[in-house]
């Protein structure tokens, strides 16, 4: 398209100068003129490198060349420093051969060859600038214009603009600014200071900053120096991306232009408009020679984020190695270590209420987690907005195994008794072993992290802390210990570490537990087992009785099953009302008293029976119950069991032996109680187990006489019918009393 456009433009000028010879000259007269002008055109490309009319020699390398003088001035003025007429020779070795033959075969034939390199054009527009050529350049410059492209459009800039190509300039500048953000720094890397300080402030408003982003430490002293008098306040502008230029300096790592920066009073401190300084940010971003080095030049190491509060040493903490490399934690202790040792207060709390400790032991952060904890001012206790120290936090990640193999009660039993071990480098063991209060009690509730691990169900770290040091005896609010707590959460595990570790299984609660609906209080620890069905939970309390009473390290306490709570209920009552009757089996093996009577005077059986609960008192019964033992009201079980209606439980209490023979306090014997009631059925049972049916009492005048008696008396046919279906004394009359 070049070379086209070369042709066409050599036949307009061929016309142009026709039309300029031809005048006004007649059409006859123009044939003529149009010979002239071919004519010469035609002679003069006729004589490129020819001796014939030759008056010039020109030396092109080694070669000599035949060459003319009115062809050259016709072309230029500015051929040598002499007169062209005055001389026979013009010498241009110094120029490349092929460039130069180049430009006298285009100042003979008006034709170049565009398919040469971009390097070729240019040393050739250099060579016609120098004689200049204005034409030729032009060519040249169209011819690299095609070159051009994003990579190289700086460097031809940079070449027009030392030759004063202006079209070649122009075309470059176009490209360069519309691919601004596009160049890299190795594109501006050849050009000069001058040069490239004047294109940059003809295209950004933030010069500064670009001359950093290029990595030109001399551009950014021209910038200096020109804005002066504005320092240092045009240091710290913040550009259309909101970067500062010391952080785009610090984030390349150019640590002379950053120290140049610092050194003309650019703020360390400077935040964007995130509210993030420049500290923040270096950090957040992993970079270590950033952070370290505006640490050193007095960066404030406690200033906090806007809205979370965060310090750079929140943010070192956060770096976890789940998400970045061994060598990007690496750094971050680095900057830990010099973060602390310059000031940095490792107890601020961020918007979470979280101190850098929590952070690192949230992230998982070892190497600053190791930092923090040689610090000599580090607060363990500090609690975040939801009540929970380090240690706690830390809890979350223990991690147990378990090997069953291990008896907990035998004396020869690990550290860790209940079979478990625990990782001894684990977070949570060196907070404790710095000195973390492995209670930490709640303000609101007082419960201790084992509470809180218990309740939460996490049985893994409730027992790394029985076996850390924590009071396993310790009570919150209500009265509830970690043993109420782990035998309520069914955690078998944590109650037999906890009763290893000398937990009191007889300590009660003082008030009733916030979520417990019945209002329960004075629960021991079996209790809870019992009432939440843990029956587990209950197995290892039964065999830390057995094993307690030939205990040999004085810690283990024997648990008391007739302790009441608040509602009057033994342990075994409990387990009887619930169903457990296979735990209340064991409770009675264990020891458990089944006669024990309640405030009330009852006993179970009576209570039993009261509950109309056939199979516990039928349980009761075959566990050798006390069938004679009456309430405060006087009545026995057989008389309790007819009124409730309970054949079976008479049966069984008939089959005990139970005398049958006594009255209640209105005078009624156990049989008359039952047809009274309309109850052949437990009447039967009471006449089958040998009950007397003709039964003599008082009657009416002080008279003695028989059930029948007292059913003919009352016109009870029904009564009186069973009475001598079951063989009373028919015949007798009433006797006089005595």
């Amino acid at each position: 398209m070049q070379q086209k456009l070369a042709d066409t433009e050599r036949r307009c000028a061929m016309l142009a100068a026709q039309a300029s010879g031809q005048g006004s000259t007649s059409a006859l007269g123009a044939g003529a003129g149009d010979t002239f002008v071919s004519r010469l055109l035609d002679i003069v490309t006729q004589l490129y490198q020819q001796d014939q009319y030759s008056d010039l020699k020109v030396t092109v390398g080694e070669m000599t060349l035949n060459a003319h003088k009115f062809v050259l001035a016709a072309r230029s003025d500015a051929w040598s420093l002499a007169n062209l007429a005055s001389t026979s020779e013009m010498d241009l070795s110094d120029a490349k051969p092929e460039v130069a033959m180049a430009m006298l075969r285009w100042a003979y034939t008006d034709n170049l060859e565009l398919s040469e390199d971009d390097a070729f054009l240019i040393d050739l527009m250099k060579l016609a600038n120098r004689f200049q050529l204005h034409l030729l350049r032009e060519r040249c410059e169209k011819g690299v214009m095609s070159s051009v492209n994003v990579r190289n459009c700086i460097r031809f800039y940079q070449t027009a603009e030392e030759l004063d190509a202006t079209t070649l300039m122009n075309y470059c500048g176009e490209i360069i600014a519309s691919h601004w953000d596009d160049l890299r720094k190795e594109d501006f890397s050849t050009m000069s200071a001058p040069l490239l300080y004047k294109m940059i402030k003809s295209k950004t408003e933030f010069p500064l900053h670009k001359a950093i982003k290029v990595e030109r430490e001399d551009v950014v002293f021209l910038y200096l120096i020109e804005m002066d008098s504005q320092l240092p306040g045009k240091l710290n502008e913040l550009d259309n991306n909101g970067d500062l230029a010391l952080d785009l300096a610090l984030s390349r790592k150019l640590e002379s232009i950053a120290t140049t920066l610092v050194n003309n009073k650019a703020d360390v401190d400077m935040v964007d408009q995130s509210g993030w300084s420049l500290l923040h940010k270096a950090i957040q971003r992993g970079d270590e020679f950033a952070s370290t080095f505006l640490i050193r030049h007095s960066a404030q190491v406690n200033a906090a984020t806007v809205g979370a509060v965060e310090t750079p040493l929140h943010l070192v903490c956060s770096f976890s190695p789940r998400k970045h490399s061994g060598e990007v934690m690496s750094g971050m202790a680095r900057i830990a270590e010099v973060l602390l040792k310059t000031g940095a207060n490792p107890n601020m709390q961020n918007s979470k209420g979280r101190t850098p400790l929590h952070e690192a032991v949230v992230s998982g952060n070892e190497p600053v987690f190791n930092q923090l904890l040689q610090c000599k001012q580090l607060d363990l206790e500090l609690k975040d907005h939801e009540g929970s120290t380090a240690l706690w936090l830390a809890l979350q990640y223990i991690t147990v195994s378990s090997d069953p193999n291990v008896n907990p009660f035998e004396e020869d039993a690990p550290v860790v008794e209940n079979g478990t071990s625990f990782d001894e480098n684990s977070f949570a063991a060196q907070l404790i072993q710095r000195g973390s209060n492995p209670d930490a009690p709640d303000t609101a509730t007082e419960n201790c992290l084992l509470q809180r691990a218990a309740g939460a169900g996490s049985e893994a770290a409730a027992l790394f802390l029985a076996t850390h040091g924590a009071k396993v005896n310790h009570a919150n609010k209500w009265g509830e210990t970690p043993l109420h707590t782990a035998c309520r959460c069914g955690l078998a595990g944590l109650t037999a570490e906890l009763l290893q570790q000398g937990a009191n299984p007889n300590l009660q609660t003082q008030k009733a537990l916030p979520d417990e609906a019945q209002g329960v209080s004075l629960q021991s620890p079996l209790h809870m087992a019992i009432i939440h069905n843990h029956p587990d939970v209950v197995s290892v309390i039964l065999e830390q009785k057995a094993n307690a009473l030939h205990a040999t390290n004085n810690l283990q306490i024997i648990p008391d099953f007739s302790l009441l709570d608040s509602m009057d209920q033994t342990v075994l009552g409990l387990a009887l009302w619930t169903g457990m009757h296979t735990i209340a089996a064991q409770l009675l093996g264990s020891g458990a008293s089944i006669n024990n009577t309640m405030s009330n005077g009852q006993t179970l059986l009576h209570m039993a029976i009261h509950r109309q609960d056939s199979k516990s008192a039928l349980f009761l019964l075959e566990h050798q119950a006390d069938i004679n033992v009456r309430t405060q009201e006087g009545e026995t079980a057989l008389q309790l069991a007819i009124s409730n209606q309970l054949p079976l439980v008479v049966d069984a209490i008939c089959t005990r032996g139970a005398d049958m023979s006594v009255v209640d306090k209105r005078g009624h014997p156990p049989l008359w109680l039952a047809l009274e009631n309309g109850l052949e059925d437990i009447a039967s049972t009471l006449v089958r187990h040998g009950c007397d049916a003709t039964s003599w009492s008082s009657g009416p005048s002080g008279c003695q006489q028989t059930l029948l008696h007292r059913a003919v008396d009352e016109n009870n046919e029904v009564t009186a019918c069973f009475l001598i279906r079951s063989g009373c004394d028919v015949n007798s009359p009433r006797r006089p009393g005595s």
